[in-house]
């Protein structure tokens, strides 16, 4: 018997965006509210190692993300999922969740996302610019350095029109051309 199931969505906000890795259908331009794009998470296999981890991204909670969405077929949606969850669910640091996703059109479609994990130990939260550019200078994985993952998601959204003026600054900190931030004094 034929199962009836719909295509499923993929939300991508970083690496998923230049390297899905996946059989998928189309790609749209969309749009998550209530997460943001963040070098949140200590990477300690791809892009770093226990000992000298690395900076990747994660989707953290407030404000809103705009990616792309790749439309999986229904007859590879178990086979997407399992790769997805071996490739990013490696030392658990996401929480894997269904989130609705508006795509270039105005419609809006559910789509697995890779929120990151407040709670583990790779969580890396926001406000040390500095320290967070040492942890990309340093991060070199199985997969790469830190620094090319940051650029190459850098230059990916670029071209889809996309200025994360967050992620380019922390950048040009990475390639020594911005000075860090003054500490705020209270």
């Amino acid at each position: 018997m034929e199962q009836d199931t719909p295509d499923f969505w993929v939300f991508a906000y970083g690496s998923l965006i230049w390297q899905p890795d996946f059989a998928h259908l189309e790609v749209r331009p969309a749009r998550l509210g209530g997460y943001h794009r963040a070098m949140c998470i200590l990477s300690t296999i791809y892009r770093g190692t226990p000992e000298r981890p690395g900076l990747v991204l994660g989707l953290d909670r407030g404000g809103s993300c705009r990616g792309r969405a790749f439309r999986v077929a229904a007859a590879e949606a178990e086979a997407v999922r399992a790769m997805l969850h071996e490739r990013e669910m490696v030392t658990r640091v996401y929480l894997p969740r269904m989130v609705a996703v508006r795509l270039d059109d105005g419609g809006r479609v559910p789509a697995l996302a890779f929120i990151a994990d407040r709670s583990h130990a790779q969580y890396f939260p926001a406000g040390d610019p500095a320290r967070a550019a040492a942890l990309i200078r340093q991060g070199v994985g199985k997969a790469g350095a830190s620094r090319d993952y940051l650029s190459r998601t850098v230059a990916s959204l670029a071209e889809m029109g996309v200025t994360d003026r967050g992620l380019r600054r922390l950048l040009e900190l990475v390639e020594g051309e911005r000075p860090p931030p003054a500490a705020a004094s209270s």
